[in-house]
């Protein structure tokens, strides 16, 4: 790619705000995902008598669907980021492309 091109996107408005955003959402999913992922591990080590507490009269112990909700929290993120992507920073990328070849 072009320097001159590179410097042109880099000094763009558009593209320091689609930074300063994707960055900043990033950020704070990654934050929700180590405060549940580190959370439940710290359970496991901490509080085992809770999670191998039986729910009702069956098998499953309450550590199970925390642990499967650790899993689909996960999914949850990763569909939030890609909506958010699909909508949100893929139009401020198109912009910056289409102003920096102008």
């Amino acid at each position: 790619m072009d320097d001159a091109l590179v410097k042109k996107i880099a000094a763009h408005p558009r593209y320091l705000e689609l930074k300063a955003a994707r960055s900043r959402f990033g950020w704070t999913l990654t934050i929700a995902m180590l405060v549940v992922y580190y959370g439940f591990i710290l359970l496991v080590a901490f509080d085992k008598e809770l999670l191998a507490q039986r729910i009702g009269s069956s098998v499953m112990t309450v550590g199970m669907p925390l642990g499967v909700g650790v899993i689909v929290f996960t999914v949850v993120l990763t569909v939030v980021y890609v909506k958010r992507a699909n909508r949100e920073f893929d139009a401020l990328a198109d912009e910056v492309g289409k102003a920096a070849l102008r």
